[in-house]
């Protein structure tokens, strides 16, 4: 009998354990489901529709997991399926990607903060919109809060600095648009801060300031990465483990601070605008195994005796300016360590790297933007009122000499005079007093490539054996294409175009003086031009003539049909080419002022060096000929209404993408592609029957997936959704750096193993 009586009041304190700390309060069970009416009823909660369940015993699954103690929730987390699929936000919601127009963020959060005993939140990817409101700050026991991939908009709140319990805060794939706040020094305990793939911004001085975190003492991760960062790199706290500053505009030099932290093992400061000489103790840090810095203008040498930490593994100093050997410790041969140094001006493997002279001009032009960067707004105030008064002088002058001039002097004297008075940089004195029309970057661009000129159609027929037919090349995309020889021994392409009546010789030589100076390591060279008047003394001439570099490598589709007797890229080839395009139509775009538009992009325009780099051609020509836009459909098969009346640069380089992924056959059926195949990029299946075989075995799927959606942007009929340079930029980039990391899919598509 007692023994039954021990029995009984054992089960009795055992069921009062369990009721006591696992059984939810009603109030509690009330909260959730009104949550669940914020979030308007996402699949993933279908589980709670039968309210008479105790949600503290449920399941764990990934999409919904709750924890609970002491009758209350202390952990909530909420994996839902509507990331965001668009490049800008504007506060407003969206149909089908956020959460609907009657969602209030400000109850949401008020709701949220019932649940006062909560150490972990996480709500991702559920279309939450909006501006997160101060009161989040009420959750004060929350250790953990993530609200990545949602449509987060505006300013962290500072109320957040209160909330001196929380240790991990991911904000991850949001729209914050401002600073990065300077109070993240209150939490004491945060130990990982990630706000990956926002649009924060550095301060509105130009120079930036960069974030306060060195004085988080208990930091060891840190992700800034794909932000509009434009400063300097932030100084670190002592004990970050992981650092990632990828894809923003941090400038100036890599802090000599970074080399004393002890702690650090993986810091990737790739894709920003970084540049001076690397501190090499970095190399040796004696926990670092991870070290990027592709893709900034970081210069000098590196020493011969350089020591790298007995942990590294991965090294990418790709794109840089780095010039002189590579160190022994990164010799690639190496099974345990992975280096990438491609894309400089290295002394070894000479096929991928640039000239010298390339890496010097490019560090000019940096240095110059920089110097001048901290006087830049003084300097634009004073530059504008420079420029309207010029331009009413000269206006003024102009018409007096219109008015006035000796009835004798003829156009074509102007055009003979022009030719001998040119300056020693090759450029008119006309178009150095316009020098409006051509930015800083533009001018500097040119340091170190050959100067342009006047030609004689004299020496034009030389180099060609009179045009033969011998040095014919075909129509090409405007005009005829010649090859030809200078007497230097150059080798030449020499294009012949139509010129429009509508300019005057004067009007004509100013404006192929600008073309001239487009200098890009991605464009091109314009060696210099000439003009036929045809013997005729009146105010138009007839045809002209552009000399450029020779490209030996041809064109880029050559290397994308299977059938062709040359290589056949393979995904990250064909990354390296879109990537080199996509700069040089953004200096097109914003290094010139004006900017050069309708440039005619095409596959057949993009040419590659005897270094397989990419240059693009045929740019620009709209300035000189108006007949310059009308032959592009010559040979490209029919356009649709939408396509001549849309076409512009981001839609054609839409194109380019387009062809990279299918193959040149999409060249002649753009439209019925557009009508018929595009919906096929949204499944797998789809993408397996279109996409070009070579760029599925050798590519990642992530890589892939971004440049599909750019792809898909580019190329949509309403101009006003389509993204800027910038963004392609951007993406391209980012999808780069992924296959970087990721690797070939399938090696059998090496460079090396079909030249």
């Amino acid at each position: 009998m007692g023994l039954c009586c021990l029995f009984s009041l054992f089960c009795f304190t055992w069921s009062f354990f369990v009721l006591g700390t696992y059984q939810l309060q009603s109030s509690q069970t009330q909260v959730l489901l009104q949550l669940r009416k914020h979030l308007e009823y996402p699949g993933q909660l279908e589980i709670w529709n039968d309210h008479t369940i105790d949600f503290c015993s449920l399941s764990s699954f990934v999409q919904v997991n709750i924890t609970c103690q002491d009758n209350f929730v202390t952990e909530l987390r909420i994996m839902g399926d509507k990331a965001a699929k668009v490049s800008d936000f504007h506060g407003f919601a969206l149909p089908n990607q956020t959460l609907s127009e009657s969602f209030s963020m400000d109850s949401f959060v008020a709701t949220l903060a019932r649940l006062n005993s909560l150490r972990v939140l996480s709500l991702v990817s559920l279309g939450i919109w909006g501006q997160l409101p101060d009161k989040i700050h009420r959750l004060s026991s929350l250790e953990y809060l993530d609200m990545s991939s949602n449509f987060l908009f505006g300013s962290i709140p500072p109320k957040i600095s209160t909330m001196v319990k929380l240790q991990t805060l991911k904000l991850d794939d949001n729209f914050f648009n401002t600073t990065v706040p300077n109070w993240f020094d209150s939490l004491s305990n945060l130990t990982i801060l990630s706000l990956r793939n926002n649009q924060f911004k550095s301060s509105n001085d130009m120079s930036g300031e960069p974030p306060h975190l060195s004085s988080l003492n208990s930091l060891r991760v840190l992700d800034l990465s794909a932000n509009k960062l434009h400063s300097m790199l932030p100084e670190m706290p002592k004990g970050v483990v992981m650092v990632f500053l990828s894809n923003n505009s941090f400038l100036g030099e890599i802090p000599q601070q970074y080399v004393r932290l002890s702690q650090l093992q993986h810091l990737d400061m790739s894709f920003n605008m970084l540049r001076g000489k690397t501190p090499t103790e970095l190399f040796s840090l004696p926990n670092i195994t991870y070290l990027n810095m592709a893709s900034n203008m970081v210069s000098g040498s590196l020493p011969d005796h350089l020591s790298c930490g007995r942990k590294l593994e991965f090294v990418d100093i790709s794109n840089n300016r780095l010039m002189g050997g590579l160190p022994s410790c990164l010799n690639t041969k190496s099974e345990k360590r992975v280096v990438k140094f491609d894309g400089n001006c290295l002394a070894i493997d000479t096929r991928h790297q640039h000239e010298k002279p390339y890496c010097v001009a490019a560090v000019a032009v940096s240095m110059k933007k920089q110097s001048k960067r901290k006087n830049v707004e003084v300097l634009v105030g004073v530059i504008v009122g420079i420029f309207v008064a010029m331009a009413l002088l000269s206006f003024g002058f102009l018409f007096l000499w219109r008015r006035y001039r000796p009835p004798g002097i003829s156009e074509q004297h102007l055009l003979q005079k022009t030719e001998q008075n040119t300056s020693a940089a090759g450029f008119s004195s006309e178009l150095l007093a316009n020098a409006r029309f051509v930015s800083e970057a533009a001018k500097l661009g040119m340091q170190g490539l050959p100067v342009c000129r006047s030609f004689t159609l004299e020496e034009l027929k030389e180099a060609t054996n009179n045009f033969d037919n011998s040095a014919f090349m075909g129509e090409g995309s405007c005009g005829k294409l010649y090859r030809g020889r200078l007497e230097n021994g150059t080798a030449v392409a020499i294009r012949c175009l139509p010129l429009s009546k509508k300019y005057s010789i004067r009007n004509l030589k100013l404006r192929l003086d600008l073309l001239a100076r487009l200098r890009h390591p991605h464009l091109v060279v314009l060696l210099g031009h000439c003009v036929d008047v045809g013997g005729r003394d009146d105010y138009s001439g007839n045809r002209v003539f552009l000399i450029s570099e020779y490209i030996p490598r041809g064109s880029f589709p050559t290397y994308l049909a299977e059938n062709s007797c040359r290589k056949v890229f393979n995904w990250s080839e064909r990354l390296a080419v879109l990537n080199g395009v996509a700069k040089a139509v953004h200096f097109l775009h914003t290094g010139v002022i004006p900017g050069f538009f309708r440039n005619r992009l095409k596959t057949n325009n993009i040419l590659l060096n005897e270094h397989w780099m990419a240059k693009l051609s045929d740019y620009g020509l709209s300035i000189i000929s108006e007949e310059a836009d009308k032959c592009g459909a010559k040979g490209e098969g029919l356009k649709s209404w939408q396509m001549t009346k849309l076409e512009d640069d981001i839609y054609s380089f839409g194109f380019i993408l387009l062809e990279a992924l299918v193959g040149p056959s999409i060249h002649a059926r753009k439209e019925a592609f557009l009508l018929n195949e595009m919906a096929s990029f949204n499944s797998p299946d789809g993408q397996k029957r279109i996409i070009d075989p070579i760029v599925q075995a050798s590519c990642s799927q992530e890589s892939l997936s971004i440049v599909i959606s750019i792809m898909s942007k580019c190329i949509s009929l309403e101009s006003c959704s389509r993204p800027s340079i910038e963004d392609v930029l951007w993406n391209l980039q980012y999808a780069s750096q992924i296959q970087a990391t990721t690797g070939d899919g399938d090696h059998r598509f090496n460079s090396a193993s079909h030249l």
